[in-house]
């Protein structure tokens, strides 16, 4: 059996991923916030308080952008700017606790409606669906988007 073309792979499964990415997002139990917004509040949640700049540059997102989307964060009170305690002129932002807590909200919601979904498949596609789970988390971390990934600033 001969190892299959990455190409034929890709162009086999982009048309799920999309259509799978869109009804995650409209149907899991609605909140408001926008997939850049909870990826920024995944990033703060797993490494601290972070500046302006570095948000930006690990989102693979412009300055602007992630400063419009950190006000906008900011008003819910999901983030807020504290000073940087090695450099008094910087300021970090970290996620609060109401923010916290959304995001576990709504990482639990998805969580649910994703095992829902994944429910209605057959044993055996269950379990193809768990090693395929390893894959695709390597895929995730190896390619997240950065300044310098190949997907580069989707904001350009």
């Amino acid at each position: 059996m001969s190892t299959p073309k990455p190409m034929d792979i890709a162009k086999k499964i982009r048309p799920a991923m999309t259509k799978l990415y869109v009804m995650y997002f409209r149907i899991a139990e609605q909140s408001d916030l926008t997939g850049p917004q909870l990826s920024i509040m995944s990033r703060l949640r797993e490494n601290g308080a972070l500046r302006i700049s570095q948000i930006a540059k690990e989102e693979g997102i412009r300055m602007p952008t992630a400063s419009n989307a950190l006000h906008q964060l900011e008003r819910r009170q999901l983030v807020e700017r504290i000073r940087d305690e090695h450099d008094r002129r910087g300021v970090r932002v970290e996620l609060t606790s109401l923010g916290a807590s959304e995001l576990r909200r709504v990482g639990e919601e998805r969580e649910n409606y994703l095992a829902d979904m994944i429910a209605t498949l057959s044993e055996e596609d269950q379990r193809k669906c768990e090693d395929f789970a390893d894959v695709i988390n390597r895929l995730a971390t190896q390619y997240g988007v950065t300044e310098d990934s190949p997907l580069g600033d989707t904001a350009k």
